[in-house]
C-alpha cells in the first residue's frame, strides 16, 4: 500500500478538526467572555529507512538517513487568553474584569467554576447569578427595596436603602487567577474549570495583587478575530484540497501500477 494514501488522509483528518475549531470561533464571536482557541498539530513516528550515522563502509558513516512520515495528528487546542473588548450595557449588575483574573460561580453540584462573563441579574431571592441561574460567589444579596445598586473598581458592592443618607455595603466581589490560565478546562456557558494543568487559584479582591479592576455597566466582549479567523478558514482549505489532490494522484499511481 502506498503510504501517502494513509498520510493525506491524516492531514485531510487534522484539517477538518481545525476547521472545527474555526467554526467554532467565529459561531461565538458575539458571545461574552468568550476565548478563542487554535488546534496545535504534531507529527506521527517515522520510519527509518536508513539510520543516519549508520557505517556505509569500515571507514564511512552515512551523513544523513532515509526517513518516511507517517502523517499528522491533533496534539491539542490552544486557548487565547488575550483580553476582549469591553462593551457598555448600562445594566447596574453587569461587571467587566480589566486586567487579569476570573468571576467565581457556583455549580449545582457544589464546585467552582470560573467565568470573564460578567453578565450577570438578581434572582427571586435577590442573590447576584449568572443568565443560568448559577450564584456568583463569594454570594452578593441585593435587599428587595433597593434604589440603586454600585459596583467600586476593588469589588465593593453598594446599595441606596430608602431612609438612609449613606449607601450600605452588601458585600465585595473576590476573583480567581490561575498560573496557568490556558490549562482550564471549557465546560460550554462561557465557564472554565480547574485542572492539574491550570494549578490552585488564588483568589483576592479586584485591583489587588495583580488583579484586573471592575468596571460597573460593561461586559467583556469576545476576543474572536473574524478577520484572522477567516484567513485561517481559507488556508485551512487550501490545505485540505491539496492533501486530497495528494489522494487522488496516489490512486493514479496505483491504477498504473495494476496496468502493467
Amino acid at each position: 500500500m502506498i503510504r501517502s494514501l494513509w498520510i493525506a488522509a491524516s492531514g485531510m483528518q487534522g484539517m477538518q478538526t481545525k476547521l472545527d475549531a474555526i467554526s467554532n470561533n467565529l459561531a461565538n464571536s458575539s458571545t461574552n467572555g468568550y476565548r478563542s482557541s487554535t488546534v496545535t498539530f504534531e507529527d506521527l513516528m517515522y520510519q527509518n529507512l536508513r539510520q543516519p550515522g549508520a557505517a556505509s563502509s569500515d571507514q564511512t558513516q552515512l551523513p544523513t538517513g532515509l526517513q518516511v512520515g507517517l502523517g499528522v495528528r491533533a496534539a491539542g487546542t490552544s486557548t487565547n487568553m488575550a483580553q476582549g473588548g469591553l462593551q457598555q450595557t448600562g445594566n447596574s449588575t453587569d461587571m467587566a474584569i480589566n486586567g487579569k483574573g476570573y468571576f467565581q460561580i457556583q455549580m449545582p453540584d457544589g464546585t467552582t467554576a470560573y467565568s470573564r462573563n460578567g453578565s450577570f441579574q438578581v434572582n427571586a431571592n435577590g442573590e447576584m447569578v449568572t443568565t443560568d441561574g448559577y450564584t456568583v460567589l463569594p454570594g452578593i444579596t441585593i435587599p428587595a427595596n433597593a434604589q440603586s445598586v454600585t459596583i467600586a473598581a476593588d469589588g465593593t458592592v453598594q446599595v441606596a436603602l430608602p431612609g438612609s443618607a449613606k449607601p450600605s455595603t452588601v458585600g465585595q466581589i473576590q476573583l480567581a487567577n490561575f498560573m496557568n490560565p490556558a490549562g482550564l478546562s471549557p465546560l460550554g456557558q462561557t465557564l472554565f474549570a480547574q485542572t492539574a494543568a491550570s494549578g490552585s487559584p488564588v483568589t483576592a479582591a479586584p485591583a489587588s495583587n495583580g488583579m484586573g479592576s471592575l468596571q460597573q455597566g460593561f461586559v467583556e466582549g469576545s476576543n474572536v478575530n473574524v478577520v484572522q479567523e477567516l484567513v485561517s478558514m481559507i488556508s485551512t482549505q487550501r490545505a485540505y484540497e491539496l492533501d486530497s489532490k495528494a489522494i487522488t494522484t496516489s490512486d493514479q499511481m496505483l491504477q498504473k501500477l495494476g496496468q502493467i
